[in-house]
């Protein structure tokens, strides 16, 4: 096990040993007790009581956060002809054809999210090995596959997230920066929650949410009361 940090101690004696946070409250104390001098991330982890081996229980879907993320994504644009202009004037890092396919393909993936328009997704597709195991895979269903990249691309530029289930049932997203006012991480929390509770699958049973817990990228993990579904303003 590697040795924790002096500032990592120090944030952890901040936190109660069984003491579970309503989520304001867990966002201020994650801005609190940030070990790091960085602008570090906010991220939470629920989680939930559903089998991802089963497809009617698969929890996946994107959320426009009202504040934002706190970084820019950089985004690749698979597209031909129009689109091509488009999605540059739309602000993507990265855009083009078979030559972009191609690059990916070798591995390449230094990126963090991609679209597509329809008309590649046949090329697009073979891409699933490289793509897939990253979350990065274009999808339908999360509107990284549609004829308006420029949309997409602004949508994903303005703070959109996507989050999926993992195999073990846990969910994951981020909520912004430690230089963001709680306030701001309170309602991009309650935003992300809304849309994960919509997203609820009929098959699943029992409490929905089993455990939350709020962190920044270097800190400790902050319980938050799963019952608690609703941010109110402070």
């Amino acid at each position: 096990m590697a040795k924790r940090s002096k500032a990592y101690k120090a944030a952890l004696e901040k936190i109660g040993e069984d003491a579970v946070y309503s989520p304001a409250e867990a966002v201020a104390l994650a801005k609190e007790t940030n070990p790091s001098k960085t602008d570090a991330t906010v991220e939470v982890a629920l989680r939930l009581s559903v089998d991802p081996r089963k497809a009617d229980q698969m929890v996946r879907g994107t959320v426009n956060l009202p504040h934002g993320t706190g970084k820019t994504a950089r985004v690749v644009v698979f597209t031909q002809g129009d689109n091509v202009a488009k999605a540059e004037e739309a602000g993507a890092d990265f855009v083009g054809g078979d030559e972009l396919i191609a690059k990916v393909a070798d591995g390449w993936t230094d990126f963090d999210a991609a679209v597509a328009s329809p008309d590649m997704m046949g090329k697009v597709g073979r891409l699933g090995k490289v793509l897939g195991p990253r979350n990065l895979m274009p999808n339908p269903k999360t509107g990284t596959v549609t004829p308006d990249v420029a949309k997409a691309v602004g949508d994903i530029k303005g703070g959109k997230i996507d989050f999926r289930v993992d195999k073990h049932s846990n969910l994951h997203f981020i909520v912004g920066k430690t230089s963001f006012e709680p306030q701001q991480l309170a309602e991009n929390y309650a935003a992300a929650l809304d849309e994960i509770l919509r997203l609820k699958p009929s098959a699943s049973k029992g409490r929905y949410i089993q455990r939350a817990t709020v962190s920044t990228t270097f800190g400790p993990g902050i319980a938050v009361d799963p019952n608690v579904t609703k941010v109110i303003s402070e």
